[in-house]
């Protein structure tokens, strides 16, 4: 098949939907299929059209089904899309009813959609390998890293902000990677850094590097607001790093509900009662790392693979059927 990608993060970017992008144009080309990736949709021949984000590629979608009304149309919805635009957003929902398929990144997302549209939707977790060469955490810190652009979504400085909270016997450093994308958000990053000795923000880095940097820590902290189900989560299972997330479904979806790790969104006090415990109690650590462990084979890439073909070959059947693909 031959597949038109829309993501509406442009090339050179390491946003999630970028990195999402090039993971599935990887894995499609493996498959078989000629993948074209573009941030807008403008008459390229393509056989199927894969939409990244419900309302930033409705215009891509929508012209699209305009110009095949047939054509097979998958819309991947986003955290952006599922917790906040479905409820208020028109051209998000009338990407939903447009779409052939319409596919999550972790189950609990169904819930967030109209009844009639369940039958519609695919779960695919998002997969990833661990960095080559390993690479022991450091011995005299307890490193906490966070990968999060800088955008309130993401809610970045709350880890900071708890390591604040810990005792002046807590080796815990909070390492952070990510860009900032307001001018507002980095005063207030350096601001944080120059008087929290426990906060380092490193700022944008290649890919390469994050991930070596993740899987070189003790935990990752995951403190989003809403979350579709992040790449940075697969990443730290996939390292063996065990986790510290806002109690949100986007990261319960993959980590289970009673994954013991769990902080309420914004509440810097619990996070930092929970980091102190990920330092201090081995049977607690023990937990995060177990609990990470038995999640693994979801970020397995043959999984994510797998669930691409499935999807690509089901599509294809009803395609073919009606005559839209030859």
């Amino acid at each position: 098949m031959r597949v038109c990608l829309i993501t509406p993060a442009p090339p050179g970017s390491r946003s999630g939907n970028r990195v999402t992008a090039i993971r599935w144009t990887r894995i499609l080309r493996a498959l078989g299929h000629r993948v074209a990736v573009r941030e807008e949709y403008r008459d390229d021949r393509c056989d199927l059209l894969v939409a990244l984000h419900a309302r930033r590629s409705f215009s891509s979608a929508a012209r699209y089904r305009d110009r095949h009304p047939g054509g097979p149309l998958v819309v991947v919805l986003t955290g952006t899309d599922l917790y906040g635009d479905l409820d208020t957003d028109p051209l998000a929902q009338q990407a939903l009813e447009m779409a052939s398929r319409l596919v999550l990144l972790q189950p609990l997302g169904i819930a967030q959609l109209p009844a009639h549209l369940h039958d519609k939707a695919r779960v695919i977790y998002q997969s990833a390998t661990p960095p080559p060469g390993a690479r022991a955490p450091r011995a005299g810190t307890f490193d906490v890293c966070v990968l999060a652009h800088l955008r309130p979504v993401k809610d970045p400085l709350r880890a900071a902000r708890a390591a604040r909270m810990l005792p002046a016997s807590s080796r815990i450093r909070i390492v952070h990677l990510g860009a900032a994308l307001s001018p507002e958000m980095e005063r207030e990053a350096l601001a944080e850094q120059a008087d929290n000795p426990r906060y380092r923000w490193l700022g944008e880095r290649p890919r390469w590097r994050a991930l070596r940097i993740l899987a070189g820590s003790r935990l990752l902290v995951l403190s989003s607001r809403t979350e579709g189900g992040a790449n940075a989560l697969s990443e730290a299972i996939a390292s063996g790093v065990p986790v510290l997330a806002s109690r949100i479904p986007g990261s319960m979806g993959i980590l289970g509900a009673e994954y013991p790790g769990y902080f309420p969104v914004e509440d810097t006090g619990a996070l930092a009662e929970l980091l102190r415990r990920a330092e201090t109690d081995a049977a607690f650590y023990r937990a995060l790392a177990e609990g990470c462990e038995r999640v693994r084979p979801l970020v397995d890439p043959a999984r994510e693979r797998l669930a691409w073909d499935e999807l690509l070959r089901e599509l294809c059947a009803v395609s073919c059927a009606s005559g839209t693909i030859s």
